[in-house]
């Protein structure tokens, strides 16, 4: 018998956090470690509202919503373990730090966000988190951020 990792579709992850089209920007998280780490997959498709205008005929998807993409990751890899699901938890930014953006991420990519959790405990409200976004095996972001969230 061979473990299996939770995971969270994307019917889990409205669930958990209360973002919708056009922000919700995680598409499904494959790999969940408890409140320890998380890998969270969004496909970058043409249609999304923001490459409109950032920048026609060269879309690239904006590295703020490459950051949001990682702290929703980070808020469905807490929500699955505490089990809040249908429990309407909401997660405010406090801080971003050491953000960088190293490549582009175009239409037709698949972001990888690699979640770690290094600070925040069940019943705690301050959270800070390490991320690293990527395509193919490329760095595209990474950051450190802390959210509070309210978990009542």
């Amino acid at each position: 018998m061979t473990d299996t990792l939770p995971q969270a579709d994307i019917q889990m992850i409205q669930r958990i956090i209360p973002h919708r089209y056009p922000f919700l920007l995680v598409d499904k998280v494959i790999d969940i470690n408890g409140t320890e780490t998380a890998v969270g997959i969004k496909n970058v498709t043409m249609n999304e509202p923001h490459f409109q205008g950032h920048f026609p005929g060269l879309p690239i998807m904006p590295g703020v919503t490459i950051v949001e993409a990682m702290a929703q990751t980070a808020a469905v890899m807490v929500g699955v373990t505490l089990e809040m699901a249908d429990k309407e938890m909401k997660v405010y930014f406090m801080a971003i730090d050491k953000c960088k953006f190293r490549r582009k991420v175009v239409p037709g990519d698949v972001l990888r966000m690699e979640l770690t959790t290094l600070r925040g405990k069940a019943g705690g409200k301050v959270w800070k988190f390490s991320g690293v976004a990527s395509v193919d095996g490329e760095m595209a972001a990474e950051a450190e951020f802390t959210a509070m969230m309210d978990l009542s």
